[in-house]
């Protein structure tokens, strides 16, 4: 047997015989370094073969003077973990691996990412594959020029003049199996570059893995960046663990304590320094505490100083900068989320672009700054060290100008997405929308032409987004930073319009008005005068308190008396006449033409559809909102003006759909709707509700009740706005629910969503007497029947519900054999001319009374038609 061949004995065979020096068997070792025992029998025949050894017991007594010899080369004692090692099973294998192939591994991230309990935990887990030892230097206390004495000091070396000690450290790495750890070496990086050159050269066995918080910029050198622990599993489990460590009974909800460590950025020091407070304050405290997170996250005494505190941590970095990186470092603090280049260019007007592009490239290096590799190369601060820039800036000589140019930059962004708004620009808005938010929100309440470009530009931006409570809040702030009357009348009219967009009607009416007030010229007044007559008549089911008809008269007479009357204010003032006096709809749409201006012709247009209901002639109706819908096209989905009239016309055009009875179109056109109607964004139950009506008369039950659950529960998360001129397509459901046997839950509902308690009134009476008469006949719950016909062909303020109340109530007085029923019949019969539903009905209740099989043949064919098979099929039975 002879000694150990380690020049021929690879990293894993180290690890192996080790593991055969505990007299550990193949499947046990097999199973601890996670191999199959074939290769571990592998090994083990190549180490007898390497080592002349003749069986395994004398291979195991050459692994134990391996292990003495280890332990007389002089390696220090890595240090002792006090806490448990949670997560970083992904990030520890990597480690182990590239100590398999690469001579200098390299953990470099930010302060208090939990570099040094990686290498220590990946150190020891590798420590088997080093016969010659681990030797653990941590060079935080040494100072620039001492390196190489303390690495002579940690590997037993004596300094024997003449001879540079950094020869005699070289030698005694010189062919040994050792591994280096050096820990935190930022601040002495030229010291250990040439000191881990002048190993690596000696000693060909030797590995060094090394961290610190840029890398060391050696040949050869592989670096890992070590990220944060991630949310969801081992950022919590860190912070439940170390809480409990002080208090044992600790327990927070689990949301509680992912947004804890979110807040945290993930970091391990804070998180561990962060649940030290959370076992004393709670959770909930902490969360307030971390307001101030860097007051907030401080630790015990003892241990290093700058660890103590995250303030501590970054404050080490800090130092290291020179001036140039520091400036720019603290200037990046103005940034809310990541930015780019040309961002951080803009924020530093007095230098180069070329000049931000190196310091940013060295604070990245540095990890203070985090590199995103996108399409588009981002930045961001860690919102931890963004805190501690910020606190810096705040003192900063350049503060004030700094924050101008960031408000420059911010309306300049804000224009140009404005301007490509018809391209898909979401994903670009979203990267910058917290800084230009940021940015506005500092400036005052004040003319300032910057200040209002940015404002306008971010209310269209969040409109088009869906945002439109964010939109409306940022067209009225616009108007307040406004340099002209003419720019806060505009922004007062489109912050009215995103009001509109939410059905505020009180508050759409009030900024319209606000805008007049504000108007330089009796022109703007009397057209804004004008859009809130229109507005408070078309609209009147969106207001809380629906504005009087004497003072939407004396709107549109003050408006009428303008002296000027250009094309614009002819064609508002013919639509708001059409509207509140009952003027011919033909003058509004001849003067919206003539403008050249489709978003005033589809409310001139709505005024046609609103007359022709009035009169009853539905089918007419339904023509005219088909023709709003062509003229689609002409509309530009994310302008405040068109996004109430899209919202308007596939309203128009779902009612008018169930109006006449084509259930096939309403279907159709709630489908396109959840495609196309801009109100989905801060509104998303609007689509569903047009569903519940034609699948319920479609007969489609489970399906309309399903998305009625889901409606409703979105309803009420968006606020419960109130949306009463929708409550009939709740109402509707409750058919459903009834034929399926459950009784009441949806009437509940329905008033609540209508926001008044009496359902047979207003605009739920026509829904009310079809369902209650409809329950009826299909039930055969008939004793109430002559009090829920004479419901049913009560006087209904609202056409579109009529004819199907009609023809159930008829259907009931035929099946309950009311002395009246013919003559219902022929009530319904007048009706039932405008809608193919209710022709059905009634051609269906006619052969029940007359034993007509033509009637019951054209009930059929109806049914089949528009697709409601639920009804089909009770017409079949009762045809026999």
């Amino acid at each position: 047997m002879s000694a150990l061949p380690w020049e021929d004995i690879s990293a894993r065979e180290a690890e192996v015989l080790a593991a055969v020096g505990e007299h550990l068997t193949n499947a046990q070792i097999a199973g601890r370094l996670h191999i199959s025992a074939r290769t571990v029998e592998s090994h083990v025949s190549a180490l007898l073969r390497k080592c002349g050894a003749s069986d395994r017991r004398q291979l195991a007594a050459l692994a134990a003077e391996a292990a003495e010899l280890g332990a007389r080369s002089g390696d220090a004692v890595l240090p002792e973990a006090r806490t448990s090692f949670v997560g970083r099973a992904e990030e520890l294998e990597a480690v182990r691996t590239a100590l398999d192939t690469a001579r200098l591994v390299t953990l470099t991230g930010p302060g208090g990412v939990g570099k040094t309990r990686l290498a220590v935990t990946a150190a020891a887990a590798v420590a088997p594959r080093f016969p010659a030892g681990v030797v653990y230097l941590d060079l935080v206390p040494v100072p620039p020029g001492q390196v190489v004495a303390a690495a002579a000091a940690a590997l037993g070396v004596t300094e024997r003049p003449p001879r540079p000690l950094l020869d005699s450290v070289a030698d005694r790495v010189r062919g040994r199996a050792m591994l280096l750890v050096l820990d935190n070496c930022e601040h002495v990086l030229d010291d250990v570059g040439g000191l881990v050159e002048a190993l690596l050269r000696a000693g060909g066995r030797l590995r060094i893995l090394a961290t610190s918080r840029e890398r060391l910029a050696v040949t050869g050198e592989e670096a890992h960046a070590v990220p944060p622990l991630p949310l969801g599993s081992a950022a919590e489990a860190l912070f439940l663990d170390r809480a409990r460590a002080l208090d044992r009974t600790f327990a927070a909800a689990p949301a509680r304590v992912t947004e804890a460590c979110a807040r945290l950025d993930g970091l391990p020091l804070a998180i561990e320094l962060a649940a030290a407070r959370a076992a004393a304050i709670g959770v909930d405290g902490l969360l307030t505490a971390l307001d101030d997170r860097l007051r907030a996250v401080v630790g015990a005494r003892g241990g290093e100083a700058r660890h103590h505190s995250l303030s501590d941590v970054l404050g080490w970095s800090y130092d290291l900068l020179d001036p140039a990186e520091r400036a720019l470092f603290r200037r990046l603090a103005v940034f809310a989320a990541g930015f780019d280049l040309d961002a951080a260019a803009a924020v530093s007007p007095r230098e180069r672009p070329s000049t931000v592009a190196h310091l940013l490239g060295r604070l990245v290096e540095k990890s203070l700054v985090v590199r995103r590799g996108t399409d588009r190369t981002r930045y961001r601060l860690l919102e931890t060290v963004r805190a501690f820039a910020l606190e810096h800036f705040e003192g900063d000589d350049e503060r004030d100008e700094v924050l101008r140019a960031h408000l420059a930059w911010a309306s300049r962004v804000a224009v140009e997405l404005e301007a490509g708004l018809d391209e898909d620009l979401a994903a670009r808005y979203d990267e910058v929308a917290d800084d230009l938010r940021a940015a506005f929100a500092r400036t005052g309440e004040e003319p300032d032409p910057v200040a209002h470009r940015l404002g306008r530009a971010l209310a269209h931006l969040t409109f088009a987004r869906g945002s439109f409570v964010e939109s409306r809040a940022h067209y009225r702030a616009a108007a307040g930073r406004a340099t002209a009357p003419a720019d806060a009348v505009r922004d007062l009219r489109s912050a009215s319009e995103a009001a509109q967009s939410l059905a505020d009607g009180d508050d759409a009416f009030a900024l319209l008005l606000a805008g007049a007030d504000r108007a330089g010229d009796e022109r703007d007044r009397a057209v804004l005068r004008a859009l809130a007559v229109t507005l408070a008549t078309r609209f009147v089911g969106d207001f809380r308190h629906p504005v009087p008809p004497a003072r939407r008269a004396d709107l549109l007479a003050r408006a009428e008396r303008a002296p000027v009357e250009d094309l614009e204010h002819a064609a508002v003032l013919a639509t708001a006449r059409a509207w509140q006096g009952g003027a011919d709809p033909a003058a509004a749409i001849e003067a919206a033409h003539d403008l050249g201006d489709p978003t005033l012709l589809q409310g001139a247009l709505d005024s046609a559809n609103a007359a022709a209901a009035r009169q009853g002639r539905l089918r007419e109706a339904y023509r005219v909102a088909r023709e709003r819908l062509d003229l689609l096209p002409t509309l530009t989905r994310h302008r405040p003006a068109d996004g109430i009239e899209m919202f308007d016309l596939f309203h128009s055009m779902s009612v008018g759909a169930l109006a006449v009875g084509d259930l096939p179109g309403a279907l159709a056109i709630a489908a396109r709707a959840t495609e196309q109607d801009p109100v989905n964004g801060d509104y998303p139950f609007v689509s569903l509700l047009k569903y519940l009506a034609p699948l319920t008369l479609s007969g489609r039950f489970d399906e309309a009740v399903e998305l009625g659950e889901r409606a409703f529960a979105e309803w009420r998360a968006a606020g419960s706005p109130l949306l009463a001129w929708l409550a009939p397509s709740v109402q509707v459901l409750e058919l459903a629910t009834g034929l399926r046997g459950d009784h009441g839950l949806w009437r509940a509902r329905t008033l609540e969503f209508a926001g008044h308690p009496e359902p047979r009134s207003g605009r739920l009476a026509a829904t009310t007497a079809f369902v209650e008469a409809r329950l009826a006949v299909h039930t055969g719950h008939l004793t109430d029947a002559d009090r829920l016909v004479r419901n049913a062909f009560q006087e209904f303020p609202q056409p579109w519900y009529r004819a199907y109340a009609n023809a159930a109530g008829a259907e009931l007085a035929v099946l309950a054999h009311l002395p009246d029923a013919e003559k219902r019949l022929e009530q319904a019969d007048r009706t039932a001319e405008e809608n193919d539903w209710a022709a059905a009905c009634v051609a269906r209740a006619r052969g029940r009374f007359t034993g007509d099989a033509a009637a019951f043949r054209r009930s059929l064919e109806i049914w089949d038609r528009i697709g409601a098979q639920f009804e089909l099929e009770r017409t079949a039975e009762a045809a026999g």
